[in-house]
């Protein structure tokens, strides 16, 4: 259950903690000091989608931390290699006005992704506007897989739907018209001929720029060659460096007997001869292989201006270029045999849609069990809800196979007593829209692990007799979860266990909202305010404290029920 919520610089909540009991927890307030933001607050601190507008003018960042206590050990905890401590969790979110987040679960970094899986299945909130989501024919089946927990037929279903899908994208990609057929193997035969003409080989770019480069600087080369020849070996007399290190050395070859300082001279130079000997021999070489023409570069010239003009067709490189010719043999080979493709893929198609059909019908045959179950948790609620003359059923309708199944789910209900099944848009007041909704969340929390449950104003449209009855099934509810009501109902202000105060002030020129805990005089006093406004008689007090009395015995006597 959730324990403590603390809240800084969100709207005009300057600081709060709200330390929530286990049972019915009560929130009441005058109209804009500041209840819904308690709730926005909780869904922020559980990773839901939040506006940097939430942040308190002039503050540079909002602060909301969570305390959950008697969390079992989640799968989705497990997977962050984290876990409650004994049996406590604590999720912090800081909203900064650059929009960026920082999100901890007991003191670990995570996303605001992850957060969100955690928070969904610690505390459930059920907003002013969720009514109006039972209007929207779309979340019908929604509602009834979350309640029948068909998980593993959907998954089943949409592996086969997702392959049937493929199957027919292909059958889509290889049919056209005859004319653009013709087109595009036109097409692509040019582009084939093009490229095989070219006679590409994978690495000849590299080699015919290196290539090219020596060709077109080739006057250079033999210059350096020759220059170098020259003062090595000199004209065809001699004279070059070569033949001078030779006679330095046998000038020396004499005395290196007599000195060991000579002999290391003799030997350095006759490395030295031997060094220059090698390097003019190979320069020899190079001068005598060193061939290049004018026709040569010319041809070299004209290769690369072809490559060029691929290039900018086809590929940047030669290799993308091959591969793309591939690319161009495979599709026109599938264009070419499309027609005993197609005819193969629909026989595919036919075994994957029987596939489809059969897990569809599996989906959907659990759907309708479910449905029954539905139908009368539902009705029974209604019941308990005022609403004993209510019937509401569960009509299913097929359609052609979507990602969701072949079933068209629609939510009937008549109210009253002679009225044939209509869909709820048709029917249903306000207040009972209301209604079906709490039904419908009541059902589906008893079958999921969530804690506590947060009801934002479930008292719209409803008064009276309907009011105190929506005020006993949250009071039935609050024995097995934790429950927190935003209302503007006495009587179920009555009903809570814990009742908290929400009051907007100022104080120095600036809007501060508070939120207190109330003792029995205080509550008295509140219930007052919701019957009969600001001015508050003794008889409106006398009426309040009944209400408190009355929502005692009545939970005295669920408690004795449930014991």
């Amino acid at each position: 259950m959730l324990h403590l919520l603390h809240i800084e610089n969100i709207a005009v909540i300057e600081e709060a903690d709200i330390a929530f009991s286990s049972g019915f927890n009560a929130l009441t307030g005058e109209t804009g000091a500041g209840k819904s933001i308690v709730i926005d607050a909780m869904g922020a601190v559980l990773g839901q989608r939040t506006s940097r507008d939430l942040i308190r003018t002039g503050a540079a960042k909002a602060f909301v931390s969570a305390v959950f206590t008697g969390v079992p050990s989640l799968p989705a905890l497990a997977d962050l290699s984290l876990a409650p401590e004994e049996g406590e969790l604590l999720l912090q979110r800081e909203i900064y006005a650059d929009g960026k987040n920082a999100c901890r679960i007991n003191g670990k970094p995570v996303t605001v992704a992850q957060l969100r899986q955690i928070g969904n299945q610690l505390l459930n909130i059920h907003g002013q506007h969720d009514g109006q989501q039972l209007l929207d024919e779309e979340q019908h089946g929604a509602y009834l897989d979350r309640y029948g927990h068909v998980e593993g037929y959907l998954v089943t279903y949409g592996a086969c739907f997702a392959a049937m899908e493929e199957t027919r994208r292909k059958i889509r990609s290889l049919q056209m018209d005859e004319a653009e057929k013709a087109r595009r193997v036109d097409s692509l035969q040019f582009q084939i001929n093009e490229l095989e003409r070219a006679d590409l080989k994978p690495g000849e770019e590299e080699a015919l720029q290196q290539r090219r480069m020596l060709l077109r600087n080739s006057e250079k080369f033999m210059s350096a060659i020759q220059g170098a020849l020259w003062s090595l070996s000199g004209g065809d007399e001699g004279g070059g460096a070569v033949s001078l290190l030779r006679e330095a050395e046998d000038s020396l070859a004499g005395a290196r007997g007599l000195d060991e300082q000579f002999s290391q001279l003799h030997q350095r130079l006759t490395a030295l001869h031997s060094e220059a000997y090698d390097v003019a021999e190979t320069l020899r070489d190079m001068e005598s292989a060193f061939d290049f023409s004018p026709q040569e570069l010319d041809a070299l010239e004209s290769r690369a201006d072809q490559l060029y003009r691929l290039k900018k067709k086809y590929g940047s490189t030669v290799e993308e270029m091959l591969e793309y010719l591939d690319q161009c043999r495979s599709e026109l080979d599938r264009i070419t045999f499309a027609a005993d493709t197609v005819e193969r893929l629909q026989r595919e198609l036919q075994t994957e849609y029987a596939q489809v059909m059969k897990a569809a019908q599996l989906l959907s045959g659990a759907r309708k069990a479910a449905a029954k179950d539905l139908e009368l948790r539902v009705q029974d609620e209604l019941r308990q809800l005022d609403m004993p003359r209510a019937r509401f059923s569960i009509c299913f309708a097929e359609k052609e196979p979507a990602a969701d199944g072949i079933d068209e789910v629609r939510f009937l209900m008549s109210a009253n007593m002679g009225e044939e099944l209509k869909p709820i848009q048709k029917v249903a007041s306000g207040g009972e829209l209301a209604r079906i909704m709490l039904a419908l969340k009541n059902v589906l929390a008893e079958n999921e692990t969530i804690g506590t449950l947060v009801f934002d104003e479930v008292d719209t449209g409803v008064s009276g007799r309907a009011a105190q009855k929506v005020a006993e099934k949250l009071a039935q509810v609050s024995r097995v979860k934790q429950v927190l009501c935003v209302t503007h109902l006495p009587q179920l202000a009555a009903m809570a266990d814990v009742h908290f105060s929400v009051e907007k002030g100022e104080r120095e020129g600036r809007t501060y909202t508070n939120v207190e805990e109330l003792d029995r005089e205080q509550r008295c006093r509140e219930l007052a305010r919701l019957t009969g406004g600001a001015h508050i008689t003794a008889a409106m007090l006398t009426g309040a404290e009944e209400l408190i009395a009355s929502a005692e015995q009545y939970k005295a006597a669920l408690n004795s029920e449930n014991k």
